[in-house]
């Protein structure tokens, strides 16, 4: 079967105000739009355009009413839950920084909270499922910006070091500030320890040495000397960060992060503990259906140190790109290594792209629209509709000038 659904963009305050309406093709709504879910997670399931024909509301009662049509025999045995969220994501401003938990840490740590009787829409509550939450993002504007990942050891002393080069320029150098840094990032655990330590201290208001670090590298990062050094993207990440949190730690641990520009149609995947940070830009975003999110800076929301610090892994990484393959003209595929999701992107789908469908899946249109038949039915979607099809249409016929972005599951391997 073929659903049409739809949803209203949720209005973080993060949110842009026309990006999102732009790729719907609609009017803005005057709020921030941050982000559209087009799934069947609680927060937001994806509303049915046709609530009389497919006998229900919304996608995740449609999926509840029969899940064996909906999602196929192997994962309505899984908790009859549709394993992907797919979003369309705009920031204009920083969204906070933040990782995510293994399987385990997920389970255990749901398991916890709810054996102490933590209300599941607390504020400070940390797991409100048991699921572990992997996410891809795809850039869909012609950059996106990104923190992700612990950067390598050497580059983030040579990034202290401009920081070093430009106080000793200044009228008033502060070398005992950038010490503090210095120092952690020597020890035996230096990026846990360095993070640790302007966690617990920086959230202390303008009193610790950590507010005094901050405070330094927030007036180094616009010298002339940072803004023309090989970082200087970082030290303008680091001016916008102070500009929208002031005085937060989440500043300085910017510059121990990968800075990532994204061009359209590249793609980042954060697996479990990357702790990542998205700054600018409109992207389609494909998870697991979870709401598991660890904060550590940058927002006014909870944030739990000591969890954060164990479900954070330190160990520092290149970017975590992930190449798009071609598995047939004009058709690119985003495979992460995980059995949740794999995202497919088609354009120029003349005369017609035949797509076996091994799950569930979730269709999204961007510019012109397209057209989707199975075995069993067809459904037109406009620019920015959206439909779900049953794994029993057993393919996609993809047709159409518009691009289909299409979330689905991957096969299974035997």
């Amino acid at each position: 079967m073929f659903v049409a659904i739809r949803n209203h963009p949720r209005d973080y305050a993060w949110g842009s105000h026309t990006a999102i309406a732009e790729f719907l093709g609609v009017e803005p709504s005057g709020s921030p739009e941050a982000e559209l879910w087009l799934g069947a997670h609680a927060g937001s399931p994806a509303e049915v355009v046709d609530p009389d024909a497919a006998g229900a509301d919304d996608l995740a009662g449609l999926i509840a009413a029969n899940p064996g049509l909906a999602l196929g025999p192997e994962h309505a045995r899984e908790g009859a839950r549709l394993p992907f969220l797919l979003k369309v994501l705009a920031a204009a401003r920083p969204l906070s920084l933040q990782a995510h938990p293994t399987p385990d840490q997920a389970r255990i740590g749901f398991a916890r909270e709810e054996a102490e009787g933590v209300p599941i829409d607390a504020f400070d509550r940390n797991y409100r499922d048991p699921y572990a939450k992997p996410e891809l993002i795809v850039a869909v504007s012609d950059t996106f910006e990104a923190l992700s990942g612990f950067r390598d050891l050497e580059e983030v002393r040579a990034v202290l070091g401009v920081l070093r080069e430009a106080d000793a320029a200044d009228d008033d150098p502060q070398p005992g500030a950038l010490d503090l840094l210095g120092s952690r990032i020597e020890g035996p655990d230096p990026l846990r320890e360095a993070v640790a330590w302007l966690l617990q201290d920086g959230r202390g208001g303008d009193s610790g040495e950590a507010a005094w670090l901050i405070e330094r590298t927030t007036a180094l990062a616009g010298s002339e000397i940072a803004l023309a050094s090989p970082y200087a993207a970082s030290f303008r990440t680091v001016l916008d960060l102070a500009a929208e949190y002031p005085g937060d730690p989440g500043i300085v641990i910017s510059l121990l992060l990968n800075r990532v520009t994204l061009r359209r149609g590249e793609a980042l995947f954060l697996d479990a503990g990357n702790v990542h940070a998205y700054l600018s830009g409109l992207g389609i975003e494909l998870m697991a259906a979870s709401d598991n999110v660890l904060r550590g800076g940058l927002t006014p929301k909870h944030i739990d140190i000591p969890e954060l610090l164990e479900v954070l892994d330190f160990a520092p990484i290149e970017p975590p790109l992930l190449a798009a393959v071609e598995v047939a003209p004009g058709v690119l595929e985003y495979r992460p290594p995980v059995p949740d999701f794999t995202l497919l992107r088609v354009e120029g789908a003349s005369p017609e792209v035949r797509l076996p469908l091994s799950g569930p899946a979730v269709v999204l249109a961007e510019g012109e629209g397209v057209e989707l038949a199975g075995r069993h039915g067809a459904i037109a979607l406009e620019r920015g509709g959206a439909a779900f099809a049953s794994p029993d249409e057993r393919e996609l016929a993809v047709t159409g000038g518009g691009i289909a972005w299409i979330a689905t599951v991957p096969p299974t391997v035997p």
